[in-house]
């Protein structure tokens, strides 16, 4: 029999606040709150959000600490294959929601709900990933959506929870912001036109160091080994590298992209450590793998991110990726030298024992040590065949 326990995955944030109000004042459900950090939270942060979730009612609430396991099945493969949505944005939530729910649903089979609620709405993508994870996990707890059910504008909701008698600071509710370890968005407000930009301070980060600042990364077979010479371990270096670029207003820009149930949508971002690790992974992969290695990492990488953001990550082809991907890495060893500015970094160059850009053969644009100019005339000549050919026949 059911009872009437819900599991709400709570953030902290507008949504989840109204549907804290909204289940157990309209529909009398004994609310259980629980928040997935997925790296993007401090100590004092996650208690910020527990204290908040016991204001607003709650029967209990708990974190639940998925960054190290996020980190090794999603974000590692996400370096490997240098994954930027339509060439621009990172996944930064699209790729930590797949974990947040996997911990939602074990922990919903751990307290005995016969409910587990998210606060998405009808028009975008959370839905979805949500929805998937929990029909695959937990087929037998019923889900559970106001926002989406309701079909509630923010607007609207802000005027219930201040019936409700709930004070926060509304205007900063006008923007959905999402943390985690590969990332921030930022949506809302502007976003929801084609041609406002986001204000300065809409965004989590401001700008607090203008002095340039050199940075080398370090990788062992393609996985994040050293910051500045100090051996950290990946996910330490995810945040250091965020903590220190954030202050450079590195990283911001607004992705337009395909949701998954087919409309356009459009959201800002800040992901520093997610850019600069990226830009310099893919640099030290161009001296170390051969041409076609990284032609079909390309589409792979591209593949692979596809399905992350299309919620397929239990499909069994994203594993056979997932190796291609890492067997890719054998000879992705060394370091990456790069220069921080205001709003932008420059990477400068590599050093690696596996750099194929060695001097033995020839130097590109001055001197070619193996092999003739003949040599090259000849291969010139037989690399024309195909094309001699057919301008031949089709004169």
């Amino acid at each position: 029999m059911k009872n009437n326990k819900v599991l709400l995955a709570f953030s902290g944030g507008l949504d989840t606040s109204f549907c804290v109000k909204y289940l157990a004042t309209e529909k009398g459900m004994e609310v259980h709150s629980a928040i997935v950090n997925t790296g993007g939270f401090t100590f004092d942060e996650l208690k910020s959000i527990e204290n908040k979730a016991k204001i607003l009612g709650v029967k209990s609430h708990t974190t639940l600490e998925q960054t190290d396991a996020y980190y090794k099945h999603i974000i590692k493969y996400l370096i490997f294959g240098n994954v930027l949505k339509n060439n621009t944005y990172p996944l930064s939530v699209s790729a930590e929601r797949i974990y947040q729910a996997i911990a939602l649903a074990e922990y919903a089979k751990t307290i005995g709900v016969s409910y587990i609620a998210h606060g998405s709405t009808g028009a975008g993508n959370d839905q979805i990933r949500f929805d998937l994870v929990f029909q695959l996990l937990i087929p037998e707890i019923e889900i559970l959506t106001p926002i989406r059910d309701l079909k509630l504008s923010r607007n609207e909701e802000i005027e219930y929870l201040i019936k409700q008698g709930v004070e926060q600071n509304w205007e900063k509710a006008k923007y959905s912001i999402n943390k985690g370890l590969w990332g921030t968005s930022v949506g809302g407000a502007e976003t929801l036109t084609s041609h406002l930009p986001l204000p300065e301070t809409a965004f989590p980060s401001q700008l607090q160091n203008e002095v340039p600042q050199l940075l080398e990364l370090g990788f062992i077979k393609g996985e994040l080994c050293s910051l500045n010479g100090k051996e950290l371990n990946p996910v330490q270096i995810i945040q250091e590298v965020e903590k220190i670029a954030s202050q450079y207003a590195i990283g911001r820009d607004v992705h337009v992209g395909d949701t998954i149930i087919g409309i356009k949508g459009r959201v800002g971002f800040e992901a520093a450590a997610a850019q600069i690790i990226i830009k310099s992974h893919h640099t030290l992969e161009k001296h170390t793998l051969s041409k076609w290695q990284l032609y079909w990492k390309e589409q792979l990488g591209n593949w692979y991110g596809m399905f992350i953001h299309e919620s397929q990550y239990f499909e069994p082809v994203m594993r056979n990726i997932e190796s291609f991907l890492e067997a890719s890495q054998e000879n992705v060893t060394g370091k990456v030298f790069m220069e921080l500015h205001p709003y932008r970094f420059v990477i400068q160059g590599i050093k690696s024992e596996n750099d194929l850009m060695t001097s033995d053969f020839g130097e590109y644009g001055e001197i070619n040590k193996n092999w003739t100019g003949n040599d090259v005339k000849g291969f010139t000549k037989i690399l024309a065949n195909p094309m001699q050919i057919f301008k031949h026949v089709n004169k």
